[in-house]
């Protein structure tokens, strides 16, 4: 999709298919049409005056109306915004999602927004076309890989039209749009790879996605196989990917140096990067197992986060880990009651082959912080079924060590709409993973607290450096369950959840 930015009001564009305006919500008898739609409504013989004063269009949030006009090849698309009091950026992501997808079913190939009608009062019309393009690009992705006989219609073009009231700001709004794309660009690169079966995506194919991305933007990436890992003492990547015997596991560092020089700040971003998750020996219920492809969610995104990074090129330097293997059972799997040794030493009593994110993360994390010593660490993973409980599909969970991280993570998330939730973490939690036989034990028997028991066996692995755990086990892809509740620029299928996030996050730095 080509995004564009003219000062040329939306009508004066001859070669566009439709013009979109949007309509905050209104009701009652106060209902009236706003002023500033009076010439959309000109060019509809004043069926939009009419419609919204019958209450048949009403502005409601993911309301949207095609209307054709007489004597034009065009059409007219109302989008509702809800109240206006609500209105961000989200909303408006949100009602572009629903826009292109609508345009797209019609077979409409290019579409004009006046961008007026989306940035009503004081707010920033340069964020809200952003806003605007981000929901776009994202809303049309659809995984086609083993589908290639399929060319399905899609909207091509998105010009914003920034007309008199907003023609001085033509130029910041086509940077906001080239940010947008390389954004874009990283997550929809990324939802290629996290849709991938395991058959396809193994550990060595991850690793391969990295060393391509590295030689794309001149990053450096370093791959430990699984001889590498046992001459550093990774026993926990170890000991989850030992029953494969096809795919063996792999630790993948994506290095970014950062345009800060020598006093850039240094932030690493561990994923878990499980691309098939059986449960292993304490093997999962058939029903549903089939998303468990969808176990390496961290790590791809931990891929499209260094992706953006270059691509924007942020200040920090960012050192990306991603912890990859395959979980299934045979002989050679790990077994209930093992005590695993990980870098640095550290001991596993594992009491569930199943809570395998946290073994596996358990070396990225101590390496990373060894290793770099970064100012922040900050882990992605799709961890527990206990915080998809705890807070369903709309918010991951938020754990950290550090306020300032906390609050820095808790803004991006809402000014990109990867919401977070700011979960508990107290020494009685460190407690309660505490082993008797090792340092931590990777399961509790009757498991209370599972999110947050989870994040404080992480913990463990950290240190003293500041740290961030996201568990997006509810966020990182979309099932059959979530798929009505669900953004518009979400796809079925993985997400990128974090990417957006961590690129705001880092920009902010």
């Amino acid at each position: 999709m080509k995004l564009e930015a003219v000062r040329a009001e939306a009508w004066d564009l001859a070669d566009v298919d439709a013009v979109v305006v949007g309509l905050t919500e209104r009701s009652g008898p106060e209902a009236a049409l706003p002023r500033s739609l009076a010439p959309d409504d000109e060019r509809a013989g004043g069926y939009l005056k009419q419609a919204v004063s019958r209450g048949e269009i009403r502005g409601k949030r993911g309301e949207v109306h095609v209307i054709p006009l007489p004597g034009l090849d065009r059409r007219l698309v109302v989008v509702g915004l809800g109240p206006e009091r609500s209105l961000d950026s989200e909303e408006l992501r949100r009602a572009a999602g629903t826009v292109v997808r609508q345009a797209r079913s019609r077979r409409l190939r290019s579409l004009a927004f006046r961008l007026a009608l989306f940035a009503p009062g004081r707010r920033d019309p340069v964020l809200a076309s952003s806003a605007l393009a981000e929901g776009s690009r994202l809303a049309l992705y659809e995984f086609t890989r083993f589908k290639p006989s399929e060319s399905p219609a899609t909207v091509e073009r998105v010009v914003f039209s920034l007309g008199p009231e907003h023609g001085r700001l033509l130029a910041r709004v086509r940077g906001g749009l080239e940010t947008v794309g390389k954004l874009a660009d990283a997550v929809l690169w990324a939802r290629d790879i996290g849709n991938l079966p395991a058959n396809v995506a193994s550990p060595a194919f991850l690793a391969e996605q990295a060393q391509a991305l590295g030689k794309e933007f001149g990053l450096k990436v370093t791959v430990y196989d699984e001889q590498k890992l046992a001459e550093m003492g990774c026993g926990g990547i170890l000991a989850v990917g030992s029953g494969s015997a096809t795919h063996p596991p792999r630790m993948v560092v994506v290095e970014y140096p950062g345009q800060g020089g020598s006093r850039s700040r240094t932030v690493a971003v561990v994923g878990k990067g499980i691309t098939f998750d059986s449960g292993g020996i304490s093997i999962k219920p058939a029903m549903h197992m089939s998303d468990m492809k969808f176990d390496k969610s961290g790590a791809v995104a931990v891929l499209g986060i260094l992706r953006v990074a270059a691509a924007l090129k942020v200040r920090p330097k960012v050192v990306g880990v991603l912890c990859c293997a395959e979980n299934v059972p045979s002989g050679s799997s790990y077994r209930p009651g093992d005590v695993v040794k990980t870098f640095g030493g550290k001991t596993i009593e594992v009491l569930n082959t199943d809570a395998e994110g946290r073994v596996a993360l358990s070396d990225g994390l101590s390496w990373v912080n060894a290793t770099h010593h970064p100012d922040a660490i900050i882990d992605l993973a799709t961890l527990t079924g206990a915080c998809v409980t705890a807070l369903g599909f709309d918010s991951a969970g938020l754990f950290a060590t550090d306020d300032a991280l906390a609050r820095a993570l808790l803004a991006s998330g809402e000014a990109t709409g990867e919401r977070l939730w700011r979960m508990p973490l107290r020494p009685v939690h460190h407690e309660m993973v505490r082993s008797d036989v090792a340092d931590v034990k990777n399961s509790l028997e009757a498991p209370p607290a599972g999110a947050i028991t989870a994040a404080a066996f992480l913990h463990t692995f950290v240190g003293e450096t500041p740290w961030a755990h996201l568990d997006i086990a509810g966020t990182a892809y979309v099932g059959s369950g979530a798929a009505r509740f669900a953004p518009s620029y979400a796809s079925s299928g993985f997400v990128g959840f974090g990417i957006r996030l961590l690129a705001d996050y880092l920009r902010a730095l």
